[in-house]
This record gives structure tokens, sequence and C-alpha cells, in this order.
């Protein structure tokens, strides 16, 4: 199984704790690279994220997201495909930096995108996308579920 996340999971475990949802997806993004680290999915890691990653302005949370990130097994390198399928869903209502992530993450076939952003998975929704999107807790929650 292979894995991308965005930003906004890699930062989820050191967001504010003290709210519910944001501790629950915590805990299932942890679980999820848990299972990246003992070798049984697989964590990508892409260009993108090593640039929205070091825009982190907090240092602190910035050194914890790399210690994450360090579990990734392969880097999507940007490339002419990449930036041309970015453009052509940032046209569809994606944000630049969104688009560039989906369209890594298809390009290297990832089995689902993950992220914490509510505003993103219902815009994917409407779009044609190549990979499946998800919010971490309800996607690890239903694999949990089926295996």
């Amino acid at each position: 199984m292979k894995i991308y996340m965005d930003v906004c999971c890699f930062n989820r475990p050191f967001d504010d704790q003290t709210q519910d949802k944001i501790r629950i997806e915590s805990d299932a993004i942890l679980a999820i690279l848990s299972k990246c680290m003992s070798g049984e999915w697989q964590l990508l890691s892409s260009e993108v994220l090593d640039i929205e990653i070091e825009h982190t302005q907090d240092k602190w949370k910035k050194s914890k997201v790399y210690e994450l990130y360090k579990l990734a097994a392969e880097k999507i390198r940007l490339n002419d495909k990449i930036t041309k399928r970015a453009f052509e869903i940032q046209n569809s209502g994606l944000k630049s930096f969104d688009s560039l992530h989906v369209a890594s993450a298809e390009y290297s076939k990832a089995d689902i995108f993950l992220t914490t952003d509510k505003k993103l998975l219902h815009k994917a929704e409407r779009l044609k996308l190549d990979i499946k999107t998800a919010n971490p807790l309800s996607w690890f929650m239903e694999v949990e579920e089926n295996e």
C-alpha cells in the first residue's frame, strides 16, 4: 500500500490535542505511520512536501514533522508531467500546493492521498482525479475493518 500524506497530516500530531477530532486524527496518522515503519505500507515523500515543510515557521514543529517524514521510502521528484497535471487540477479549483500534491500522488501511483483539510477533500470529491482521497481517520478505520 503506497500512501501520500499532505503536510496537514504530518502536522496533525503536533497540533492542539485538546480538541477531540484533532487528537483522534493524530492517533490515526500515527497508526498509519507505524504500519509504514513496520514495512506493511509504504510512505511516499515528494519535492512538493519538502518545499512546504521547509516553509513551516515554527522551528520545533518543523523538526518534529521532519522526524515523521523520514519514514518515507520513496521520493517523488517534480517533473513536467506532474507540473502539467497540477495546472489542470488547479484550473478545476484546487490551490497550487494542493494540486501539486495531488498530481505527485497520482504520478507515483499512490493507493491513497490523505489530508485533514476538509475543503480540499470536498473539492477533490467533485473532481475526476486518478487517485482516491480521504481523511486519515475515516480511511484507516475502513482499511482496518476490511483486513
